[in-house]
């Protein structure tokens, strides 16, 4: 049994509303949700929140909903600690053993029903894997660009620059350091012994234990705060059009 789980809240600090906002003509949170719906390997969906509107919306979607507690609905409250929370409570009220869990946010739309199917076939290929996750190239956030404050309020590098070898070979060049991958957050394919054993995971998604198989894509990103929404839009008519045009052709 192949289960989805979705996370969302009601409270956002950097973008209020974004989970419910209506971009090209569908709520944020629709996006990642019919993605996995399309999906011939899931068998159950569930969305765990605190908010009425994120609830009427997955119902309508015929996912079943998770009452996410208050504690784990702050702005401090932890992503891994919410999907145990919501992982336990599936395992509970299903005697069918859990073979994937598919792990989305609300507000993480830059996925499609091809990457989740590429991670469910890579799981299932190689049993050593813990996870499948999306990452995104952006070599231009090289943690050798990466800058801090010191006490004096002037910019220091984040990561010494001794990390990366020689300083004296290092160089501003965006590709110098070699392709630079960060998990975009559009989805996390997991064994359930990651959510069981979350302390062994690697920082920073612990729910994504060590043994991380990269399903590999363009622009993605979790929404958090206004000034990106061009780049949501961007991605939709770039993979959601482009998707609907391929369904056409074959029809």
């Amino acid at each position: 049994m192949i289960v989805a789980l979705m996370l969302g809240r009601e409270g956002s600090t950097g973008f209020p509303g974004k989970n419910l906002m209506k971009v090209r003509g569908r709520r944020l949170m629709e996006y990642p949700l019919l993605a996995a719906k399309a999906s011939k390997h899931i068998d159950a969906f569930y969305i765990s929140t605190d908010s009425p509107g994120i609830k009427k919306v997955g119902r309508k979607h015929g996912v079943q909903i998770i009452d996410r507690p208050d504690y784990l609905c702050t702005k401090e409250a932890l992503g891994d600690d919410a999907y145990v929370h919501g992982y336990e409570l599936i395992k509970k009220e299903n005697l069918e053993e859990i073979e994937l869990v598919v792990l989305l946010f609300c507000n993480a739309i830059t996925i499609t029903t091809e990457a989740i199917d590429e991670g469910i076939a890579a799981l299932r290929a190689d049993p050593s894997l813990d996870s499948a996750v999306t990452v995104s190239r952006y070599n231009m956030w090289s943690p050798l660009r990466a800058r801090k404050l010191d006490d004096e309020g002037l910019l220091q590098p984040f990561v010494p620059f001794e990390t990366f070898g020689d300083p004296k070979t290092l160089n501003c060049d965006r590709d110098s350091q070699g392709d630079v991958f960060f998990a975009d957050m559009g989805v996390s394919i997991v064994r359930p012994r990651c959510l069981e054993a979350l302390s062994e995971g690697m920082l920073p998604q612990k729910w994504m234990g060590q043994r991380i198989h990269p399903i590999r894509q363009e622009g993605g990103f979790d929404i958090d705060y206004a000034w990106q929404l061009p780049g949501i839009e961007w991605w939709i008519d770039t993979h959601f059009k482009k998707n609907k045009k391929s369904k056409k052709k074959r029809s």
